[in-house]
């Protein structure tokens, strides 16, 4: 189903190694259905899906791409072979949760790696999001002692940012917005053999 159907926003992650399951655990936990693919026949890892929770829909890539809202839960390296899978991505927003460490920065262009990623989904609106934890700790409940696990957002599309933001408050997190691709969101992105500041520090916001 589409937004314009049901006003309802649509969720798939593409990839469902240990990133793409520990984002899948935090839709089953709160009962929000969401589409799974990788470019295998999604029968191999139907049953990993299954064991996460009935909303885990394990999907064909082709068709996973017709959701709203794209989680990129990829290696960085296969960014352009999910970006190939639809002509123009107008209207939908890709989470980005790649990371470009060991990608020389030549070969970025010297831009901040989601802006490279953005240029590959022509039309779609990027967030650099959900990134900068390891699986062990994205797995888990984000209520942490009366507080909520910080998850970090950057875009050059308030909008897009905006959106992602109210979907990691619905999913258990509290989200902080560092701003644009080249501003706050170098603080979470790998370029080289150097990581952003804030890529695997575990922080906790109490309200």
């Amino acid at each position: 189903m589409s937004k314009s159907e049901n006003n309802i926003a649509s969720y798939a992650i593409i990839g469902f190694g240990n990133i793409g399951q520990a984002l899948a655990k935090a839709f089953a936990r709160n009962g929000i259905e969401v589409s799974v693919a990788t470019t295998r026949d999604p029968k191999s890892f139907a049953s990993a899906a299954a064991a996460i929770g009935p909303g885990i829909i394990p999907t064909t890539l082709a068709e996973a791409v017709k959701a709203d809202v794209i989680f990129l839960a990829v290696h960085f390296e296969s960014h352009p072979d999910v970006a190939k899978a639809l002509p123009n991505w107008q209207g939908k927003t890709i989470v980005d949760l790649t990371n470009a460490y060991g990608v020389p920065p030549e070969k970025l262009g010297g831009q901040p790696s989601a802006r490279f990623v953005a240029q590959a989904f022509i039309g779609g609106k990027l967030v650099k999001g959900f990134n900068h934890l390891g699986a062990a700790i994205l797995e888990q409940d984000p209520a942490v002692d009366g507080g909520r696990r910080v998850v970090f957002l950057a875009s050059d599309d308030d909008g897009a940012a905006a959106e992602i933001g109210a979907l990691a408050e619905n999913l258990g997190f509290a989200p902080i917005n560092l701003g644009g691709l080249s501003e706050g969101g170098l603080l979470v992105q790998a370029r080289g053999n150097s990581w952003g500041q804030l890529i695997f520090k575990d922080l906790v916001k109490f309200d």
